[in-house]
């Protein structure tokens, strides 16, 4: 029997939503006031779901203490009252959307699963826009 476990987690981070090749009309035309030279921020909310077979042993899909240190590793101490751009080397090259964020986040914690998990991160940027990401 599959079940699935989930533990919230917060960060505040900045970032600006350009492409380095565009020019900043085109930028702005696409990002709007996303595109600001100088950056803007948001208190991120994140819920990270692993998904597998309950352990006889002990009770647990995944030990949550566990999953919180994870959470914190590599993921708040990463990205927490960071600039994306700037500061994050997995945003060097890389556009810090929402969906792009997802992504590393959920590259950044798979690793350190079991490979019988299954995972998904959604993270809120706003209380009414979120992103889900499984692997697919």
């Amino acid at each position: 029997m599959k079940v699935t476990v989930s533990r919230k987690a917060h960060f505040n981070a900045a970032h600006r939503l350009y492409r380095k090749d565009w020019s900043f009309e085109k930028n702005d035309d696409i990002f709007g006031k996303c595109n600001n030279p100088n950056f803007h921020g948001h208190n991120y909310e994140l819920i990270v779901s692993v998904t597998g077979q309950i352990d006889e042993e002990t009770g647990y899909v995944i030990d949550m203490k566990v999953l919180k240190d994870i959470i914190k590793n590599n993921v708040e101490d990463a990205l927490d009252h960071k600039n994306l751009n700037l500061e994050v080397p997995e945003f060097k090259d890389l556009n810090p959307t929402a969906e792009n964020i997802a992504v590393v986040i959920y590259n950044k914690i798979k690793p350190e699963l079991s490979n019988n998990l299954d995972l998904e991160i959604t993270l809120y940027e706003t209380p009414r826009n979120f992103v889900s990401y499984s692997g697919n």
